[in-house]
């Protein structure tokens, strides 16, 4: 397997193909069985090359199977060839099998569904260009996976297509990708023109071998950043995510939960030698990082749709990632993406069961007293928002807190490192109130939906409810892996000293970050007191009171809520500002300049076929006529002349 590590993405590639092909004709029962073979198969062969690589270079040496040579010209060339190393590797285990549980909940969710066999091939073609974009051995064939995830995210959030908020919501994930994208492609261009190659391996040796530009580093980082903002939902280019949830929740729990969102996370990680040369591009994708983090959590803090407040959720936690790669703790954002994806996956998926008993029903205003309604979706629910609340010792508490405690100490920006950590602490507080809000609105109280909602409330199947359990499993004891050495529980980071070999020391960079016991026990304590605050505020508001908080605070503050109800008017800016300024310029350029052009053009076409029809006078066919226009034109020539 470890020698045919193409057969890892060509697998969940030929679910798709045989879906698509035949898939409408076949039944659901062969479109599932196609669609979690493939998916198993994936995971499976991931698994097994994962112990063979794990046996052959037990050091994290990086492991290369070339498929074949993608182009050679001159001395620029790029080969098709999949990697596995200690970052891939975790990738890899990630997406694979957190995928395979999705595959399997989405059985259950989607089971009563016309378009049933295109949605599991969009989603196997997915699963497959993830892969490609995980185990790519360089940054083309990365980019590879990342536009096919891309036109998947466009076809997956566009799935219900008859209506018009989803054709709308994939258009604009799609156009607002296109700008991130533009940014790696430019990264790429400088790469291949001033280093010859864009292999990951051959990048990071000549960057590191030193004699490189500063201005290099720091362009190629910052347009490989603005790509991660497109992908991974940062500020300036957030705006698609909270409208993806268009598409079927399980989708959201896949791509933009798990694994697509995470894949600009995982590009900086796996360019940690160039962003180290860089500090000034590390301390913007940290303020970033940090800017987003509280400003989604703030939007969270009043949105009524359940997938809102997890939409906006997801941005905030992936502006944590960043905040962690930004500040020199790669493996630290690593962590929280790898924490996040069972958390927020089980919470994504609990939303979509909590939709399934409401019958569609996604406002929280119409929810309620459902924790003895749906007692295994509200189980869950509550583990999962205990991680992401940052709870000990749940996988949520051990990730942020230390990407928060590196922050505190970073040492390529000492100063701004503390702005970014006091950032990073109040929107820690926010995520608590916001998902234990979340819980309370949904679970507690009584029942304020209709009395036929209420009558047709019922547990999901065992389709939907064992993902669940699976999931807040691994919400709970997920954190684990990557303990602080100061609790004394493990004498290492088992997360960090794996991930070790693919950050290696680098001439002319800051040595990697040590946290000193001190600040890890006080930030340790302040994000666990931060998290109990948000939890308190949020109980004393909700779990009695319910809708009556929300209601008080807008009297108060009408002008505040209803700025946080509306996201803080950012589309509404983007709008006035980009979207009708563009269409007006096009719609100038189309009805002016464009029917100028074609003026012109039909003038000419007008007098080319003028001159056509007055010369046609002098084509008689007769010889004669041709000779003696021959003679006068030998006339004329020679009385100019001579």
């Amino acid at each position: 397997m470890l020698n045919a590590l193409w057969l890892i993405p060509a697998a969940p590639f030929a679910g798709f193909v045989v879906n698509g092909l035949f898939g409408k004709r076949a039944g659901k029962g062969f479109v599932t069985a196609v669609a979690l073979l493939a998916s198993l198969a994936a995971a499976v062969f991931g698994t097994v090359a994962i112990f063979q690589y794990h046996a052959l270079s037990p050091h994290g040496e990086r492991y290369v199977d070339v498929v074949y040579t993608w182009f050679n010209s001159g001395n620029v060339g790029a080969d098709v060839a999949f990697q596995l190393d200690p970052l891939s590797v975790v990738m890899l285990l990630v997406v694979t099998w957190v995928s395979f549980i999705i595959h399997v909940y989405s059985v259950g969710y989607m089971r009563e569904d016309d378009g049933y066999y295109r949605y599991f091939a969009f989603l196997n073609l997915f699963l497959a260009e993830m892969l490609v974009l995980v185990l790519g051995s360089s940054y083309l064939l990365m980019f590879v996976g990342w536009e096919g995830v891309g036109l998947c995210s466009y076809l997956l959030i566009g799935f219900y297509y008859k209506t018009d908020y989803a054709p709308a919501a994939g258009t604009k994930a799609f156009v607002v990708n296109r700008i991130g994208d533009y940014g790696f492609l430019v990264a790429m261009f400088l790469m291949f023109a001033y280093f010859g190659t864009s292999d990951f391996a051959r990048v990071s040796q000549i960057a590191g071998g030193g004699g490189i530009p500063p201005w290099l580093l720091t362009a190629m980082c910052l347009l490989l950043f603005l790509g991660a903002t497109g992908k991974s939902a940062q500020i300036p280019l957030y705006i698609w995510l909270p409208d993806a949830m268009a598409g079927p929740t399980p989708v959201s729990a896949l791509i933009h939960a798990a694994t697509m969102v995470t894949a600009g996370v995982y590009m900086v990680a796996r360019s940690n030698v160039l962003y180290r040369l860089s500090p000034d591009a590390m301390m913007v994708v940290a303020v970033v990082g940090g800017l987003t983090a509280l400003f989604a959590a703030t939007i969270a803090l009043r949105q009524w749709d359940i997938k809102k407040v997890l939409a906006y959720s997801t941005i905030s936690q992936l502006g944590f990632m960043f905040i962690g790669v930004g500040v020199g703790a790669f493996s630290a954002g690593i962590f929280h993406l790898v924490t996040h994806s069972f958390f927020k996956a089980c919470l994504f998926l609990g939303s979509g069961s909590v939709i399934h008993a409401m019958s569609g029903e996604q406002d929280m205003r119409s929810m309620g007293g459902l924790k003895g309604k749906i007692p295994t979706t509200y189980m869950t629910f509550a583990i999962a928002t205990f991680a992401i609340a940052g709870f000990p010792p749940a996988a949520g508490f051990f990730s942020k807190d230390e990407i928060l405690a590196a922050a505190f100490t970073t040492p390529y920006f000492p100063a701004v490192g503390k702005f970014v950590w006091l950032l990073g602490t109040l929107a820690a507080f926010c995520t608590a109130f916001y998902m234990y809000r979340l819980l309370y609105l949904t679970f507690f109280g009584k029942f304020r939906g209709t009395h036929e909602q209420e009558h047709h409330l019922h547990e999901s199947p065992a389709w939907m409810t064992v993902p669940l359990w699976i999931l807040a499993g691994l919400s709970l004891i997920g954190g684990f892996i990557g303990i602080p050495q100061v609790l004394g529980f493990l004498p290492t980071n088992l997360l960090e000293h794996w991930l070790a070999p693919v950050i290696p020391e680098v001439a002319g960079a800051h040595h990697l970050i040590e946290i000193a016991p001190s600040a890890e026990w006080t930030v340790m304590i302040i994000s666990t007191l931060v998290a109990l605050a948000g939890w308190f505020v949020a109980r004393s508001l909700y779990k009695e009171k319910q809708l009556a908080s929300d209601a008080a605070f807008e009297q108060r503050a009408p002008g505040v809520a209803h700025a946080i109800e509306n996201k803080w008017y950012v589309d509404e800016m983007y709008g006035a500002t980009v979207v009708r300024p563009l269409e007006r310029t096009s719609v100038f350029f189309w009805r002016i300049v464009d029917a100028i052009i074609d003026g012109i053009a039909a003038m000419l076409g007008y007098i080319v076929a003028g001159i056509g029809d007055l010369l046609r006078f002098f084509q008689t066919g007769n010889v004669r006529n041709y000779a003696l226009m021959l003679f006068m034109g030998v006339v004329v020539f020679i009385w100019i002349f001579v």
